[in-house]
């Protein structure tokens, strides 16, 4: 299981985890989703629901993910399988990313 800090202008608002099967689970923290002043990270992730399961990447989190030469040099760089997008986008998407969100690795 591999987990990441979901930040909304730098205030966190959720984490993003890969189980072991290698599906995913994102889930709002309770002072975010129970807080009507914060929006949801995404269209795709509204605040409906505290919890969303995927078999596969978010397509909002996917969509983060560099493409072509610039993910060819990440993944050679990072030595990171380019299949791997969860790694991609733990290396990408910590500082310097389009719009609010950021990723920020938890530590265990």
């Amino acid at each position: 299981m591999r987990q990441v800090q979901v930040l909304y202008k730098k205030e966190a608002a959720g984490v993003l985890t890969q189980l072991d099967n290698g599906s995913f689970v994102f889930k709002y923290y309770d002072q975010w989703f129970n807080n009507s002043d914060k929006p949801a990270i995404s269209l795709t992730l509204p605040k409906t629901h505290q919890e969303y399961t995927s078999k596969h990447l978010f397509p909002f989190f996917y969509n983060m993910l560099p493409e072509g030469s610039n993910k060819q040099v990440v993944c050679f760089e990072n030595r990171i399988d380019a299949k791997d997008y969860f790694s991609i986008l733990m290396v990408t998407a910590m500082h310097d990313t389009i719009g609010a969100i950021t990723i920020k690795a938890v530590n265990k």
